[in-house]
């Protein structure tokens, strides 16, 4: 596997546990639709997601698909299931085609976790993960829709056109027409355009700006 990959959360690992992580983990890429765990599974690999959109559901007695949260790089996937011991507490699926890091977890908890060395190194990474979380979440708060918008399609551009705009919309938290109207600004601006009601970014520089 390609060491070279720059993973946010183990920036603070020198390079003999870097090459120790690798040696655990392996890379692997799935397509659109794929299921990366079902509710119930017994978790053993800790998922780390590197490109692409997740979508973490449960199903209510009635067959209907409840949506938990999408999750975008560079993100763990249900680590608590990991830590708890415990099952799955629900679906994931891949959104877009995504590329996950699989970490062989026994083994990162018996190198890394119960290490104190290496272990405080990955809460000192794992504060800055909760920093930026929160920097993200105040930037949200405080961003108006269209900067929102924009600020979606550029930094997905790769994936944009494997979205359609209700399922973009859902992962906004926006209705669709609110979409729609914001689209039809970028459109207007010439930053992007919509073939059969697909995204395609004309203008990536000038995007940037509105995020």
């Amino acid at each position: 596997m390609n060491n070279n990959i720059n993973i946010e959360l183990f920036e603070e690992l020198n390079n003999v546990e870097n090459n120790r992580l690798y040696e655990i983990s392996q890379l692997k890429n799935y397509s659109k639709g794929n299921i990366i765990f079902y509710e119930g599974d017994k978790p053993n690999k800790l998922k780390l997601l590197l490109d692409g959109i997740i979508k973490v559901y449960k199903v209510d007695p009635k067959g209907n698909e409840v949506v938990m949260h999408f999750f975008q790089p560079q993100t763990l996937i249900a680590e608590t299931a990991h830590m708890q011991k415990i099952n799955y507490p629900a679906t994931a699926m891949c959104e877009t085609d995504c590329q996950l890091l699989e970490i062989d977890y026994e083994l990162f908890e018996k190198d890394f976790l119960r290490n104190p060395d290496i272990s405080f190194k990955i809460i000192e990474s794992l504060s800055k993960k909760v920093k930026a979380l929160q920097n993200v979440i105040t930037t949200n708060l405080t961003m108006d829709t269209f900067s929102r918008v924009c600020k979606f399609i550029y930094e997905n551009q790769n994936h944009i056109d494997e979205l359609s705009h209700r399922k973009i919309a859902a992962i906004l938290n926006i209705t669709p027409e609110t979409l729609s109207r914001n689209i039809a600004t970028l459109k207007k601006e010439e930053l992007v355009s919509v073939e059969k009601r697909k995204i395609i970014v004309l203008d990536s520089i000038r995007l940037s700006k509105y995020c």
